[in-house]
C-alpha cells in the first residue's frame, strides 16, 4: 500500500503558515522505497522532465543512504527540495509508474523530499574548479533566478563555465520566492537551493532589472559575456476586462502573494507589510495559483469562495492541493463566471456580480467550453477579490530589446536550440512557453546550458 507524508490537521494549519506536510521518518521512507520494483528500463525516469535516476535514487534510500540518494538526484536536478514538494508527479514520473497497471505508483516526489530534507549536509558542494570540464575561459550572463534560471546557472557552473545570474528583485528565487506560499514550499528550503547553486561557484546580482539596469548589448559587450540566457519567467497578471477591476480590494494573484511572500504580510502587526483582507474573499480561477491565493486568504482570517467558469474535472490544478483546500474550508463554486466588481457607497469592493455556466463543445484547450446561462446572475459577497487567470511574460525586455522577436502572447521566439532572434541570446521556461510548471521549466534551463555549451565550444573551433 502507498504510503502519503501525514498533514497538519486543517484545524490548526489554517490558523498559520507553517508547512503542510510532514517528511516522511526514515522508516516510513524505507517501507515506500521498498515498493520500487526497480525497472530495468526505469518508465518513471522517461516520465521526468529532467531525466532523474528514480530507481538508482530510490535504492539508496532502501539501503539507508540518504545522502547518497540527494547526490544520486543531484546529477540530474539541482532543486530536490522544492521539486519534491511542488512537481507534479501524479502527471509524470509516478504515472508512468508500472505499479499503477494493479494499484498505486510509488510516492516518488515523498522520497525525493525525504532525501533533500535529510541530507541537507550534502546540500552544499564544494567549489568547482573553473575550466576543468570545458577547457574555455568563458562567461555567461543568466537573467532570471527562479527555476529555469537557476538550473541553468548550475549546469554551467558544473560545466566549468564563469556565471553570472541577474535578479531583477531583492530576493533570489523568482517565482519560487513570491509566487508560492510558504505553506507549500518554505522559503528556507529555496534559501537552501539557491546556497547550493552558489556553492558551486554561481554569482547571483540582484536588485538588477535586464533591459534597464543592465542591457542585453552592455552584457554581451563591456561586460564580456560570451553568451546569456534569459529566464525571465511569466510575471505580467492577466485580468477579466470587467467593470470594477481596478477597485480596491482587488487584487492580482501576483501582488497578493508578492505581499504575502516577500513582504511578509501575514506577519501583520508584527512587521509593518499588511495585506488587505475582508471577512468575505472571492478568488476567480481554477490553477494552482488561484488555490494558493484562496489559501492565503483564509489563513488569515477570511471565508473565501473560489469561483471557476468550468467544473472540478477541467480544473488544472493538483488533486492534492484541491483536497488541501476543501479540508481548510474553502467554498467551490463551478461554473460560475464574473461580469462585474460592484462597489459600496464609499468606492470599495462590496461583491461580485456573476453568471451560471454550462459547458458546450470543447475549445482549443481540449475542455469543454463555458457558456452562460441566460437569466442565472446572482451576487456573492465580498470585500476583497483575487484575480487569477493567468500570467503572461513582462514585456520590458522585448521593448527594451527590440531584435528580440516576439510571439502573439510576448513570450520569445527561440530556434529548437533555444535561441532567440539575437545570436549568442538564449531563452527558455515560462519566458517562452508561457505559464508552466517548475519542473519544465527546468527542464528548458537544462537544455539552455547544454545548447549554450554546444554553441560556445562551437565558436571556439571556429576561431
Amino acid at each position: 500500500m502507498r504510503l502519503k507524508p501525514a498533514r497538519e490537521p486543517s484545524s490548526s494549519r489554517i490558523n498559520n503558515f507553517s508547512e503542510v506536510t510532514r517528511v516522511f521518518s526514515p522508516q516510513e521512507a524505507l517501507v515506500e522505497a521498498s515498493r520500487c520494483l526497480q525497472c530495468k528500463n526505469a518508465p518513471c525516469s522517461k516520465g521526468c522532465p529532467v531525466n532523474i535516476d528514480i530507481p538508482g535514487f530510490i535504492k539508496l534510500i532502501k539501503e539507508g543512504k540518504p545522502a547518497e540518494a540527494l547526490a544520486k538526484i543531484k546529477e540530474r536536478n539541482s532543486l530536490p527540495g522544492i521539486c519534491g514538494r511542488v512537481c507534479p508527479q501524479e502527471e509524470q514520473c509516478e504515472k508512468a509508474c508500472v505499479l499503477n497497471k494493479n494499484g498505486e505508483p510509488v510516492n516518488i516526489g515523498a522520497l525525493e523530499r525525504f532525501a533533500a530534507d535529510s541530507a541537507a549536509c550534502a546540500k552544499m558542494p564544494p567549489m568547482i574548479e573553473k575550466d576543468k570540464k570545458t577547457g574555455l575561459a568563458l562567461s555567461v550572463a543568466v537573467i532570471g533566478s527562479g527555476p529555469a534560471g537557476l538550473t541553468c546557472a548550475a549546469e554551467l557552473a558544473k560545466s566549468g563555465y564563469t556565471v553570472e545570474l541577474f535578479e531583477s528583485l531583492h530576493l533570489p528565487g523568482g517565482v519560487l520566492s513570491y509566487g508560492i506560499p510558504e505553506f507549500r514550499l518554505p522559503k528556507k528550503i529555496v534559501a537552501d537551493e539557491v546556497a547550493y547553486v552558489r556553492g558551486l561557484g554561481v554569482k547571483i546580482s540582484p536588485d538588477t532589472l535586464a533591459g534597464y539596469t543592465i542591457s542585453l548589448e552592455e552584457l554581451l559587450g563591456k561586460r564580456g559575456f560570451s553568451a546569456v540566457f534569459i529566464a525571465s519567467g511569466a510575471g505580467l497578471p492577466q485580468f477579466l476586462g470587467i467593470k470594477g477591476e481596478n477597485l480596491p480590494g482587488v487584487y492580482s494573484a501576483n501582488e497578493f502573494l508578492c505581499r504575502i511572500n516577500l513582504m511578509k504580510a501575514y506577519e501583520f502587526p508584527t512587521l509593518a507589510t499588511p495585506v488587505n483582507v475582508a471577512e468575505e474573499t472571492i478568488v476567480v480561477g481554477g490553477g494552482n495559483v488561484a488555490l494558493d491565493c484562496a489559501r492565503c486568504a483564509r489563513r488569515l482570517g477570511s471565508r473565501v469562495s473560489l469561483v471557476y467558469r468550468r467544473t472540478e474535472a477541467e480544473m488544472p490544478a493538483r488533486r492534492e492541493e484541491v483536497e488541501n483546500a476543501v479540508e481548510e474550508g474553502i467554498k467551490f463554486c463551478f461554473l460560475t463566471q464574473p461580469l462585474e466588481f460592484l462597489a459600496d457607497s464609499q468606492g470599495l469592493l462590496s461583491g461580485v456580480k456573476c453568471i451560471k455556466m454550462q459547458l458546450g463543445e470543447p475549445d482549443d484547450s481540449g475542455r469543454r467550453r463555458p457558456l452562460a446561462l441566460p437569466g442565472s446572475e446572482f451576487i456573492i459577497n465580498a470585500g476583497t477579490a483575487v484575480v487569477a487567470v493567468g500570467q503572461n511574460p513582462n514585456p520590458l525586455l522585448a521593448k527594451a530589446c527590440p531584435g528580440l522577436k516576439t510571439g502573439p502572447h510576448g513570450t520569445l521566439v527561440t530556434d529548437d536550440a533555444l535561441m532567440t532572434s539575437i545570436p549568442g541570446v538564449f531563452a527558455g521556461g515560462d519566458i517562452v512557453s508561457g505559464a508552466a510548471t517548475v519542473i519544465s521549466a527546468m527542464a528548458a534551463g537544462k537544455k539552455g546550458a547544454a545548447a549554450i555549451d554546444a554553441y560556445l565550444k562551437e565558436l571556439k573551433h571556429e576561431a
